[in-house]
């Protein structure tokens, strides 16, 4: 079982993560900002791997990506920054990247890094299932990983049900058909998509993410679904006040949630 399936079995409703870009805003505060998320009670962490063409991610996101570019991040450089923390972190991590970025360094080497790291499981958004079913599933098998898929709005039934007999920890449930983005509320139309995917009664665990920015579309959200990924508000927010006001912006969510 993996350490999110854990996590998701232990607690099944109002589960938070957070998403922020390795080696940013500055080089050396990707431990820095797992540190005191993981001390200000998220169940788990969304670390992203900066790279040029992020195909899922909205401006701010690029823009923090672009950023950890500039500031010499690498992937060789986050995983060893990872390992600095892998006795001291107790809060599960989850690796975000894109296919080519991990073709690039070699699936092998990064599968291995990521185990040496302690971490078993992996968003790729790009990664297309007859690829996954072809060569990865065995590949990530062979190294203990779980590999996440994304679900839309337009997702079809067939393929969410293919999707949910693969899956070892959680189905990300994309809120829409967007890039990522901070958004203030939740349409109806997104409603009606959350209780069809509801109204399937999957046995995996569903987290929603894109667009959740604040306690409001926190607590909405999670009346559909597991839990939530927050990741534009946040980087956003950790642009503008810094590592040491993280606990205030994950107050902010959760209050009188917990």
């Amino acid at each position: 079982m993996s350490l999110i399936a854990s996590i998701l079995k232990k607690k099944s409703s109002n589960v938070l993560s957070i998403y922020f870009t390795s080696g940013f805003p500055e080089l050396n505060d990707t431990t820095k900002v797992i540190e005191v998320l993981s001390k200000s009670g998220v169940d788990f962490i969304e670390v992203g791997l900066p790279y040029s063409d992020p195909l899922a991610d909205g401006p701010t996101i690029q823009d923090s990506s672009q950023k950890a570019l500039k500031n010499g991040m690498n992937l060789d450089l986050v995983f060893d920054q990872l390992m600095r923390i892998k006795t001291t972190n107790t809060t599960p991590l989850v690796l975000m990247g894109y296919l080519n970025q991990i073709l690039k360094y070699g699936e092998d080497k990064f599968c291995q890094r990521m185990t040496d790291c302690g971490i078993d499981t992996l968003i790729i958004p790009d990664l297309p299932m007859l690829v996954y079913e072809e060569h990865h599933r065995e590949l990530f098998k062979r190294y203990g990983i779980n590999h996440v898929f994304l679900i839309t709005p337009l997702t079809t039934d067939e393929r969410i049900r293919k999707i949910d007999s693969y899956t070892e920890s959680f189905i990300y449930m994309v809120a829409s058909n967007t890039t990522t983005g901070a958004k203030s509320n939740i349409s109806k139309q997104q409603i009606d998509y959350f209780k069809r995917i509801e109204s399937m009664r999957l046995r995996s665990p569903l987290i929603i993410g894109f667009g959740i920015s604040n306690h409001h579309t926190f607590i909405e959200v999670c009346k559909y679904a597991n839990g939530a990924i927050i990741g534009s508000a946040f980087i956003q927010f950790l642009k503008v006040n810094g590592v040491k006001k993280i606990p205030e912006f994950i107050q902010n969510i959760t209050r009188s949630v917990y």
